[in-house]
């Protein structure tokens, strides 16, 4: 397989993560505003709540989502998202080889 289409396959799969990340933290409703109603992430944080007792656990998943949602994703979060990226990026590639 060509070397320029596997950096190109893995590129794509690390910037679509990237850019995808935040776009798929507000559409959960992890947005600047806070959780939104009706959403994945106010279910995941009734859940939360109820599972803790009433309150949500500070440095919990729910709590890293909001923080993510609220300010942006960190460096290790964009490292992360990356990561994942060209991993997916990467085993695209693989299944097209196969076809």
């Amino acid at each position: 397989m060509d070397p320029l289409m596997k950096a190109a396959a893995i590129g794509a799969g690390v910037l679509g993560a990237v850019v995808l990340a935040p776009v798929a933290l507000a559409a959960a409703g992890f947005t600047a505003a806070g959780i939104a109603a009706g959403s994945i992430g106010a279910k995941m944080m009734s859940t939360a709540a109820v599972a803790n007792g009433g309150g949500v656990a500070a440095g919990g998943l729910v709590a890293g989502l909001q923080a993510m949602g609220a300010a942006g994703l960190t460096a290790a979060a964009n490292v992360a998202a990356a990561t994942a990226g060209a991993g997916v990026g990467g085993a695209a590639l693989g299944l097209a080889a196969l076809i």
